[in-house]
């Protein structure tokens, strides 16, 4: 579950829920004195979503409903606010698995130790990346300069 605080007036609470194909987030628009629900929706996937921050869709849809209540001024900004913050967690969590993997040039003795260093930290630090299956089958400095990329483009 987690709130999402609109205004001194109403906030969003967010669910995930398990279905029998996949999962769902549901979303209810409260009224803050009250706590009352104004407000509900949900949205349905099938294995993932495609968003710049979790729930991103389904408060969308919430907010869609509502522009009587929350005025699309205020919808607008608090989004943009919500995607901000996401994003800079995502991309302070780059920033410190690319210097984590870094560390692998000053603490490994050789290039072959630095790149399975590097390899492990990104692995461990970006759940879901994967290697090229031809990974094993490459030269050490063809695994530095692309582990190298990877953690330029990180460092972004």
């Amino acid at each position: 579950m987690k709130t999402f605080r609109i205004n001194k007036d109403y906030q969003i609470v967010c669910e995930y829920q398990k279905t029998r194909n996949g999962f769902k987030h549901t979303a209810k628009l409260k009224q803050m004195t009250f706590f009352n629900t104004v407000s509900e929706t949900k949205a349905c996937y099938l294995n993932r979503t495609w968003e710049s921050f979790e729930y991103e869709t389904v408060i969308e849809k919430l907010l869609s409903f509502n522009t009587d209540i929350i005025p699309k001024g205020t919808q607008t900004k608090f989004l943009n606010k919500c995607k901000g913050i996401e994003h800079k967690k995502v991309n302070d969590q780059f920033k410190t698995v690319s210097m984590v993997a870094q560390i692998g040039n000053i603490l490994c003795n050789d290039q072959k130790e630095t790149n399975d260093w590097k390899k492990r930290m990104l692995l461990a630090g970006l759940p879901g990346l994967s290697i090229p299956d031809d990974w094993n089958e490459l030269n050490e400095n063809e695994k530095t300069i692309r582990l190298d990329n990877v953690i330029n483009e990180l460092k972004k």
